[in-house]
């Protein structure tokens, strides 16, 4: 696509299988802006072996259905071979993908950044809107922009949530019902540990049983926590010091789905 003079064009980066959280970002794309694209491509380079690439899920039809609804102007859903139309370069967004998702999911954010750099070309929008969901790629992303000097104004947009606070996902679909009902746990986890931290005395000591105590009752409840923790807006750097911006992060495994979510302190 083509800057046209005066016009602003917004773009939503999805995989697709839409749910609220999605539209809520169109929405706002919708407010803010001229044109909104919302790109679909379930990325091929973010998935690692034995990722759920295969199994994620798709439905074409459905989420055209609900991108209209909601006023989108395109609905860019490229094919793999057009986005990556033969082995080329990618993007190292360095200490910001160096632990929690980038440890636990090697070169996960490389295929990200390089993803979304090539649709930030493509589409040639002028504000790309984000999810709080995933928060440590919201700040990747922002690293890329600011690094690359692309401009690209970046939005980062609040959770949406089920009414028992679980935050939406695609990979949701995936839980057992017996699962689902465990699922909300990160989140009321996450807000008692926000709540300790605002009432009471937040000692670097304080805050490490606050962490601990919270990952020990997901362990107990039936979750494998792969982290629990607290750490800073900037680099993504687990903290004690609450005074600067920072956020409660956790992510954990019940049955075959893997379910991330953070709180903003």
């Amino acid at each position: 696509m083509e800057h046209s003079a005066g016009l602003t064009t917004g773009l939503v980066p999805t995989m697709g299988a839409f749910h609220e959280g999605h539209l809520q970002l169109m929405r706002a794309a919708r407010i803010e802006n001229d044109r909104v694209v919302v790109s679909l491509f379930v990325n091929p380079t973010q998935f690692g072996v034995g990722e759920d690439f295969e199994r994620y899920p798709r439905n074409l039809d459905r989420d055209i259905a609900l991108a209209e609804s909601v006023g989108v102007d395109v609905l860019f859903a490229p094919d793999t071979q057009q986005i990556y139309p033969r082995p080329g370069c990618t993007i190292h967004v360095p200490v910001v993908t160096e632990r929690w998702e980038g440890q636990i999911r090697p070169h996960h954010f490389s295929g990200v950044a390089t993803v979304v750099c090539k649709l930030f070309h493509i589409v040639c929008c002028d504000v790309a809107y984000f999810g709080q969901k995933d928060l440590q790629q919201c700040i990747v992303i922002r690293r890329m922009i600011d690094d690359l000097n692309i401009p690209v104004r970046f939005s980062m947009q609040p959770t949406v949530r089920e009414p028992d606070g679980l935050a939406m996902s695609s990979r949701n679909a995936y839980l057992t019902p017996e699962d689902r009902a465990r699922a909300p746990m990160l989140q009321q986890l996450l807000q008692s540990v926000r709540k300790a931290i605002k009432e009471g005395n937040c000692t670097p000591d304080q805050l490490d049983k606050w962490l601990h105590s919270a990952s020990t009752k997901l362990e107990i409840a039936g979750f494998s926590v792969d982290y629990f923790e607290c750490i800073d807006l900037e680099d993504a750097h687990a903290v004690r010091d609450i005074s600067r911006p920072c956020a409660l992060i956790v992510a954990a495994r019940i049955g075959r789905t893997r379910l991330i979510d953070n709180l903003l302190i």
